[in-house]
């Protein structure tokens, strides 16, 4: 999952984003909004943190500018301006969440796993259904074959979430070159990674569609 971060407090932004890194999060973090706005035309995320006061385009204004344009990435304020007037304008410019500082990052942990959850899965269980045998954990983040954890790199993971998140249709390769890398990748790589991720599930839930791409084909 691709997280891009806006804060303009070093000590803050490094704490976060290791925080998040070390759950396996990709995180790209900016203290400016301008930089926000061309990252998002470069990559793929899945979810926005945004503070509100930091130099260039603040928080508020960004998140109104690209809900404008028709982009609908979840998003969370993580700001000090707790005031209920501030608290309303968030929502009202279509936030998922609003963390008041200080916090912990264990309650930041909480809420993002529930707005990923909720925005990129499109479900408020804990538990996604591949077949009836092999089920993803959407609150862990981990493919279960039974209850035994099936290790997958950070890849993998990303490949697997993008055909959920798609779980009925066809994912072409271009789709995985923005939503997994964020840039073009050599087809015949993401096809590699694609059968490693296939080869440690015994059942076939991952169709190749030939000459379209790949689906979940099971549960």
């Amino acid at each position: 999952m691709n997280i891009v971060l806006l804060e303009d407090e070093f000590g803050l932004r490094e704490s976060i984003q290791e925080f998040l890194e070390d759950l396996g999060y990709c995180v790209d973090a900016f203290e400016n909004g301008d930089a926000v706005i061309e990252a998002l035309f470069c990559k793929s995320y899945q979810l926005m943190l945004l503070d509100v006061q930091v130099p260039g385009i603040n928080g508020f204004d960004l998140l109104s500018m690209l809900r404008e344009s028709g982009n609908k990435i979840p998003a969370i304020f993580i700001t000090s301006l707790t005031n209920i007037e501030n608290l309303t304008k968030g929502f009202a410019l279509g936030c998922s969440d609003y963390i008041k500082k200080p916090f912990e990052l264990k309650e930041l942990q909480i809420r993002v796993e529930h707005a990923l959850k909720t925005q990129c899965f499109h479900t408020e269980v804990d538990m996604i259904e591949l077949s009836s045998r092999y089920c993803y954990d959407v609150k862990k983040f981990v493919l279960l074959d039974d209850t035994r954890e099936i290790e997958l790199s950070k890849t993998e993971k990303r490949i697997l979430e993008t055909l959920i998140k798609h779980r009925g249709a066809v994912v072409s390769i271009e789709q995985f070159q923005d939503e997994v890398w964020g840039e073009y990748v050599d087809p015949a790589n993401i096809r590699v990674q694609i059968n490693k991720l296939r080869k440690k599930m015994d059942e076939e839930i991952i169709a190749n569609v030939r000459g379209l791409g790949y689906k979940l084909d099971a549960g």
